[in-house]
C-alpha cells in the first residue's frame, strides 16, 4: 500500500511539474495578430511582415480581407495587435485633415499621423519607401509619341487638343477633395465632359491598355501599370497626397515584443514603387500565389 502511494504521489509531482513548465512555455510564446486589407498589395504586406516575424519565432496569426475601417476599429479594439496603414489614410480619412502643404509632403504627413496616433496608444514604425497614391497613367507608347512625362504635359495636351482626348475615372474621383475637378484646377486645364469616362477604378487599367482612353486613373503601385506597359505621369505640381504604408502596431505589443520594430525595418528599406509594382504584378497579371511570390522576393533580397 505504502509503494502504491508512493508510486501515487510521484506520479501527481510529474503532472504538476509539467503543467508548471508547459504552462511557462505557452505564456513565453511570443505571438502577435496581424490585419490586413482586402486587395493585393495588403495581402503581400501582410505576407511579408509574417514571414519576418515567424523567421525571429513569432507565431503569427493574419486576419486579412477586410475594408480600411474594419481594420483601424480592429486594432483600437484590440483584436489585432498590427496592420500597414498608408499616411494619407490616416491623415484624409481617420482625421478629416485636408492641409495641402501636410498631404502632400511624406516627411509631414508621417510625423502628422504618428503624433496623433501616439494619443490613442498606437505606434507608427518605420515608413516603407513606396507611395501608393493616386495616378494618372498613359500607355507609354502614347505617352512618348505625344512628349506627355507630367501631368503639367498632359495638361497642356488637353487643351491643344480637347476632341482627341479620352479619360477613364472612377466616379467617385470626380468630386472628391483630391479628385479630378481639383487637380484640373491646380493645373489649370479643362477636360470636355464627353471625354471623361465613368468606370469601376478596376477597369480603367484595362480601358487603357486596350486603347479605349487616351489616359486614367490609377494606383501608382498597382502592378497592371508595369504589367500593361503603362506609365505614371509625374505630378509635378504635387496635387496628390502621400500614401506611404507603415506598420501601426498597439504600444502594448511594441513594448513586450520591442524586437518588431528592426525586424521590420527591411522592408522599408527595401520596398520601393517598382519593387511593390513587381510583385503586385506577378499576383494580379502573371496569378503567381501570394506566399510564392513573397518567398521567392525575400530569399531574392538576402532576407530569407
Amino acid at each position: 500500500m505504502k509503494r502504491h502511494l508512493l508510486m501515487a504521489l510521484a506520479t501527481v509531482m510529474v503532472l504538476v511539474f509539467f503543467t508548471i513548465w508547459a504552462g511557462g512555455a505557452l505564456a513565453q510564446e511570443k505571438a502577435i495578430t496581424i490585419g490586413g486589407k482586402n486587395f493585393t498589395e495588403q495581402y503581400l504586406l501582410v505576407e511579408l511582415a509574417k514571414r519576418l516575424l515567424e523567421k525571429e519565432g513569432f507565431k503569427v496569426t493574419a486576419r486579412t480581407g477586410v475594408g480600411t475601417a474594419i481594420a483601424r476599429q480592429s486594432l483600437e479594439a484590440d483584436q489585432i495587435d498590427m496592420y500597414y496603414e498608408y499616411t494619407g489614410t490616416a491623415y484624409t480619412v481617420f482625421y478629416q485633415e485636408e492641409d495641402p502643404a501636410v498631404m502632400t509632403d511624406p516627411v509631414k504627413v508621417y510625423d502628422w499621423v504618428r503624433r496623433r496616433d501616439a494619443q490613442k496608444g498606437l505606434v507608427w514604425l518605420e515608413a516603407v519607401r513606396f507611395n501608393n497614391t493616386y495616378t494618372i497613367m498613359m500607355r507609354r507608347e502614347d505617352a512618348a509619341k505625344m512628349g506627355i512625362k507630367t501631368i503639367s504635359d498632359f495638361g497642356n495636351y488637353v487643351d491643344q487638343n480637347p476632341k482627341e482626348v479620352t479619360f477613364a475615372l472612377e466616379a467617385e474621383f470626380w468630386e472628391r477633395p483630391d479628385g479630378f475637378r481639383a487637380l484640373m484646377a491646380l493645373y489649370q486645364f479643362r477636360m470636355p465632359v464627353r471625354g471623361v469616362k465613368r468606370m469601376d477604378m478596376g477597369l480603367t487599367y484595362l480601358a487603357l491598355r486596350n486603347g479605349q482612353v487616351t489616359a486614367a486613373t490609377g494606383f501608382a503601385t498597382d502592378g497592371r501599370i508595369s504589367g500593361f506597359d503603362l506609365v505614371n505621369l509625374e505630378d509635378d505640381k504635387n496635387f496628390f497626397p502621400v500614401y506611404n504604408p507603415a506598420p501601426v502596431i498597439r504600444k502594448a505589443v511594441l513594448d513586450q515584443y520591442p524586437e518588431i520594430r528592426e525586424v521590420l525595418k527591411p522592408l522599408a528599406e527595401k520596398l520601393d514603387t517598382d519593387t511593390m509594382q513587381r510583385l503586385n504584378a506577378e499576383v494580379d497579371v502573371e496569378h503567381k500565389d501570394v506566399s510564392r511570390a513573397v518567398e521567392e522576393w525575400l530569399k531574392e533580397v538576402g532576407l530569407l
